[in-house]
């Protein structure tokens, strides 16, 4: 089998990105967890606050892929590779979730995600050169604020909106899962410094993807 160079990793990775960010059809291998639930009946406030949720929620996941394939990219430990490539699988089960409700809430997915998603690739490489331990720990400091986020929002979603519930509990228990498995790989704790410039990025994501 033939070693891959350094140019056709890059091209892979490109590629991988433009269908993440442009493809309304992601790949998954899970069944969506709200599939066999009938679509909620929602007036037109429900309806806006469902959308921009989710789009929030699909914005997120643009960036986990991105995070992930960039560490997973510029990583020289093959088992911290594939750590990264499986979560980022998990995370391409939830974009394809959020793709899929977004469509059913008939809204666009946000445009800002070209940017999110580059942003995020650099820092996860980034993350690598340093060192596996500290690139572990991006993805448990990561996990962490999408858990913290996906709580807020399954308060603020509209109760009759049992099927964007439904998508976002299983990506909590996945979000956990995989916080828990970089944990035990041997993550580091970030420094508070790093995990505040987290904060902040993570706001300004949210914010403009809510509406954007």
């Amino acid at each position: 089998m033939r070693q891959l160079s350094f140019t056709d990793r890059l091209i892979s990775e490109l590629d991988h990105g433009l269908r993440t960010v442009f493809c309304r059809t992601p790949a998954r291998q899970r069944v969506n967890p709200a599939a066999t639930l009938p679509e909620p009946h929602l007036n037109t406030q429900e309806r806006r606050i469902s959308q921009g949720l989710i789009r929030v929620d699909h914005t997120g996941e643009i960036c986990a892929q991105a995070l992930y394939r960039g560490q997973a990219w510029a990583t020289r430990d093959e088992p911290t590779r594939q750590h990264l490539h499986h979560a980022a699988q998990e995370e391409q089960d939830h974009l394809a979730w959020c793709q899929d409700r977004l469509q059913q809430l008939q809204t666009h997915t946000s445009y800002l995600n070209t940017f999110w998603y580059v942003a995020s690739f650099l820092i996860g490489a980034t993350a690598s050169l340093v060192g596996n331990d500290w690139s572990l720990g991006f993805v448990v400091a990561t996990e962490e604020k999408v858990e913290r986020h996906i709580d807020e929002h399954l308060e603020r979603l509209p109760a009759a909106d049992s099927y964007s519930r439904a998508i976002l509990v299983q990506m909590k228990q996945d979000e956990i899962d995989h916080a828990n498995a970089a944990r035990t790989a041997g993550a580091r704790i970030l420094p508070t410094w790093i995990q505040h410039i987290m904060t902040w990025q993570s706001k300004l994501m949210t914010t403009t993807a809510y509406y954007l």
